[in-house]
């Protein structure tokens, strides 16, 4: 053999063995290898290590879920009727689960005043927040820059603010309209959206100034409310017609409207900012729009009346809990079909995910 080919032939022996050692070492190190599928979207390099909550209307109880095994591990009862909605804290360390009543938004019940604060490492709650008179306090959220609670407090046609250092009301921002159900927190900080159910509005809120700053009408009912990764829309659906209203946050304005495939619900943006999720709540679906080409590019079946989409931190899973199922769908965003159904507990609602301590 010549000597010119058997030096080609070393060289490139070694190349191969080169890379095949640059895997081994990546998957021995724990490393994601990241491929694009049939989706066309490349898997973030984000951690999956956390837990997912889900609150449960129907018992009262807190479900704590292993996302890797899909199981329910533990479950926290709440300290009265009922929550609805679930927010971790930022470390992961904590939950808040406000307890808004036994009624529908708008319905005559009893009204909620407190708000439950678990720790999840005990997996009990270890205090109660008391608003000091009857709200329905219903959807928290932290604001991504000053750490503060931000809980809607429906019968107060308000946000309030609370400090989780000392679990303290440190504030409030009216919202100008009635049944201020649900809430969104542009990732800068800087605004709050709200549904206001019966008047079928959304209130933009300022939170440095605690102002309202305008309200946009949008139907004759709307429900729950996101943000697009980039902050540049807000998203509600019509709860009385198949269409979406995307209202442009630079003008506080409904631009456009996104025909859906039936009644849509809760919503969350993939990460990457190019999709977002709708639960169409009265077909058992999830519908996906492309957000560039503001409309539905494909619809995946789900259990019985999806209400909340939850994106994982590393927009690889959305989870969808399904009310009359007792389920969360598990949603794999390279595949797009459900990868798991997490058996939870009646009336699953609320999702939040809480971080890897």
């Amino acid at each position: 053999m010549l000597p010119g080919l058997i030096t080609g032939r070393l060289e490139a022996l070694m190349i191969l063995f080169k890379a095949s050692s640059v895997l081994l070492m990546a998957g021995t190190l724990g490393f994601p290898l990241l491929a694009a599928g049939p989706s066309g979207r490349t898997p973030a390099r984000a951690t999956s290590r956390g837990l997912l909550l889900v609150d449960n209307k129907g018992n009262h109880m807190l479900s704590i879920v292993d996302p890797e095994t899909g199981r329910e591990v533990a479950t926290v009862t709440e300290t009265g009727i009922t929550g609805h909605e679930v927010a971790a804290s930022p470390d992961g360390r904590t939950a808040y689960v406000p307890l808004y009543g036994n009624s529908g938004v708008g319905s005559p019940g009893t009204d909620g005043r407190t708000i439950d604060v678990v720790d999840l490492a005990t997996r009990r709650v270890v205090s109660t927040i008391d608003l000091g008179r009857p709200m329905r306090p219903h959807c928290p959220n932290f604001g991504p820059k000053d750490g503060l609670l931000y809980v809607t407090t429906e019968l107060a046609d308000s946000v309030t603010v609370i400090d989780p250092k000392n679990n303290k009301i440190v504030g409030s921002i009216p919202t100008g309209q009635p049944e201020s159900h649900m809430l969104a927190i542009t990732h800068d900080g800087r605004r709050i959206y709200t549904a206001n159910v019966g008047p079928g509005t959304v209130s933009v809120l300022d939170i440095a100034s605690r102002k309202t700053l305008a309200v946009v009408h949008i139907a004759k009912v709307v429900q729950r409310i996101s943000i697009s990764t980039d902050d540049r829309y807000a998203f509600t659906s019509d709860e009385t017609q198949p269409r979406l209203a995307v209202i442009d946050t630079a003008t506080n304005k409904v631009t456009r409207w996104v025909e859906l495939p039936g009644i849509g619900y809760g919503a969350s943006p993939t990460l990457d900012s190019r999709y977002l999720l709708v639960a169409v709540i009265n077909k058992n679906q999830v519908a996906v729009v492309d957000l560039k080409a503001m409309k539905v590019v494909r619809t995946i079946a789900v259990p019985a009346a999806p209400q909340e989409v939850l994106v994982r931190p590393d927009d690889r899973v959305a989870y969808v809990s399904c009310d009359r199922s007792r389920q969360v769908a598990a949603i794999n965003l390279h595949t797009w079909k459900v990868d798991k159904l997490i058996n939870t507990g009646p009336a699953t609602d609320g999702l939040a995910w809480a971080t890897a301590q």
